[in-house]
């Protein structure tokens, strides 16, 4: 069984929580329910759970306020949330799990599968490193986890060079000459990276603008990155990036 707490300061929304896991799922065991943070910390480590629904916005404290005071994380962690972008984007920074509210029935079954295939080892924790980093770093330097298909990696964000399309996958190359191969697509890195100065400047790649040497114009136009490195400019997106690169400098 997976001994399960849930940290919500509306009972609505934990009776919710309450009533899709008797819905979906016959392996998770409810150990308790805290409506504030300083009870749930303190009760943590009494009932040692293996996950922890957890909302964002607890009273006049929130959820990284609850991390913060547990001095041995060694849960998993599922936020939910109504609707805070900035914490969502936290969230997804650091390759963490996420429900909005209301939560969606099929949504939780992904949740709760991918909880049980999950390994509970150091990941998670170099994950709640990364969260508690991010939230209170600026856009240039935070970090961002990568999901590979066989492991997991922590990169600073003014570390990538640039990232690259392929299939379904993304190349993630570093200043360091690294290269590191996402199970994620381009457009979820783009979506994530939108407002750190990285921008799209084609179908296949995606750029961080900070590395950016040179501008050639012409048909097609390039840019021209610090390593030396020449990527093709589209049409379509170029008004927007050289709007984006002027406003940087």
């Amino acid at each position: 069984m997976v001994n399960t707490i849930i940290i919500d300061d509306e009972q609505h929304c934990i009776d919710a929580v309450l009533y899709l896991i008797k819905t979906v799922s016959n392996n998770i065991n409810v150990i308790g329910t805290f409506t504030n943070v300083e009870e749930a910390i303190l009760e943590t480590p009494k009932l040692n759970p293996d996950l922890v629904f957890l909302d964002v916005e607890i009273g006049n404290k929130t959820g990284f306020d609850y991390l913060t005071g547990i001095n041995h994380i060694n849960f998993q962690v599922v936020f939910t949330t109504a609707h805070d972008k900035y914490a969502i984007a936290a969230i997804k920074f650091s390759a963490l799990d996420y429900l909005l509210k209301p939560i969606d029935e099929d949504e939780f079954k992904t949740v709760l599968l991918k909880f049980e295939q999950s390994n509970k080892s150091s990941i998670l924790a170099q994950k709640m490193d990364a969260l508690l980093y991010n939230l209170n770093a600026n856009s240039s330097e935070k970090r961002i986890t990568v999901n590979t298909k066989n492991d997991f990696h922590v990169l600073s964000i003014s570390d990538i060079l640039y990232c690259k399309a392929s299939i379904n996958y993304t190349e993630i190359y570093t200043k360091q000459n690294t290269k590191i191969i996402s199970s994620k697509t381009l457009k979820y890195y783009n979506d994530l990276l939108i407002d750190c100065d990285f921008y799209r400047v084609d179908q296949s790649y995606l750029v961080n603008i900070r590395f950016v040497k040179r501008y050639t114009k012409g048909k097609p136009a390039y840019v021209i990155l610090n390593n030396g490195f020449k990527i093709k400019v589209s049409l379509s997106n170029k008004e927007g990036f050289l709007a984006k690169l002027n406003s940087m400098y």
